[in-house]
């Protein structure tokens, strides 16, 4: 399963929409908040199958703050991040992670891209493809019988 990993893209679909053709082929999007709208486009435009999770500023989503998504015999949290203050560190989301017996998890908010492993779980952050920040980014996991790899990528915005 190869899976295209975006967040905080505030607006900047086209760019998310390059994410997704830089990406190809992807069997899956995942959008970790703070431009549902964005993720909405994608999955139209595209066709591609799309998972979300709302953040902060996604003011009239409906849709989940946090999920449990089983994918390929792994355990995937997904969350914005905010709520477990990844700003400050990520102690709160780690100890979630172990809580919900996560092999990964995926999340935003920081606009910094980061792939880290703490107490056996993948944490990935693909960063941010807003407009405006100096480094736009976006991640790509992929889940295989051999095991789970994570890569980031620089995009030109």
């Amino acid at each position: 399963m190869r899976i295209l990993v975006i967040s905080d893209t505030h607006g900047n679909y086209p760019l998310a929409l390059q994410a997704c053709d830089l990406a190809k082929p992807v069997d899956t999007v995942v959008h970790l908040g703070d431009g549902g709208e964005d993720a909405g486009l994608i999955s139209h435009c595209l066709g591609i199958h799309l998972i979300r999770v709302a953040g902060n500023c996604d003011h009239r989503s409906a849709g989940p703050r946090e999920m449990l998504w089983e994918c390929e015999g792994k355990r995937l949290l997904l969350v914005h991040g905010d709520r477990y203050g990844v700003k400050n560190g990520l102690g709160r989301l780690e100890q979630r992670g172990i809580e919900a017996g996560a092999d990964i998890v995926l999340f935003g908010h920081t606009h910094c891209a980061t792939i880290v492993t703490l107490s056996g779980i993948l944490f990935v952050n693909p960063g941010t493809l807003m407009r405006s920040d100096r480094q736009t980014t976006f991640a790509i996991l992929e889940i295989t019988p051999a095991g789970v790899t994570a890569h980031l990528h620089d995009i030109a915005p």
